[in-house]
């Protein structure tokens, strides 16, 4: 139960620094799950599953995200003790008129969430590449104690959306 006290703890400190750090971070709970298809059957638990989920982001209006990541089932899946696999991949696409809600870093982290009880976060991050006007966006895992090279990227070239409205430059919003 102490290490259960102490886990908690370590979890309000990282969302209370990703608060002081700056920006707004989509969690998983901000994700809407949009379908799963099973991959492995599995007789008494849930089975292994592909499950995509959709985000907007939040400092980008106009752009949402779609990610697609294996979850285990079976008895630790359901547990919540298994380590879901890094593979996972993203689109991401402009769905409205761009605008942008204040400026960013290159590489800010637009979504995180946890993949194990405590070793592993799979996070989207962003960029912008100023001279194409376009948005990138980049998935990735990774552990605390070994990096993972599992990653996707997906680019949103910001264009007009509606009559004759030029959209945002990218690089007039980042920082630094």
């Amino acid at each position: 139960m102490m290490w259960l006290r102490s886990l908690t703890g370590r979890t309000v400190a990282a969302g209370l620094a990703a608060l002081v750090v700056g920006g707004t971070v989509a969690r998983a709970d901000d994700a809407d799950r949009i379908f799963d298809k099973s991959t492995v059957w599995r007789p008494l638990t849930p089975n292994d599953k592909l499950v995509v989920y959709g985000i907007d982001d939040p400092e980008v209006g106009g752009v949402a995200c779609w990610y697609t990541q294996p979850e285990k089932g079976g008895i630790k899946g359901t547990l919540g003790f298994a380590e879901d696999v890094s593979d996972i991949s993203l689109a991401c696409r402009q769905v409205g008129p761009v605008q942008f809600k204040d400026k960013f870093k290159q590489g800010e982290v637009v979504f995180s969430e946890r993949r194990s009880l405590i070793f592993k976060s799979m996070q989207i991050v962003r960029g912008c590449d100023a001279k194409r006007n376009t948005l990138i966006y980049m998935v990735y895992s990774d552990k605390v104690i070994q990096g993972s090279p599992k990653n996707s990227t997906s680019a949103v070239p910001l264009m007009p959306w509606g009559a004759g409205d030029a959209p945002p430059r990218c690089g007039d919003f980042v920082k630094g």
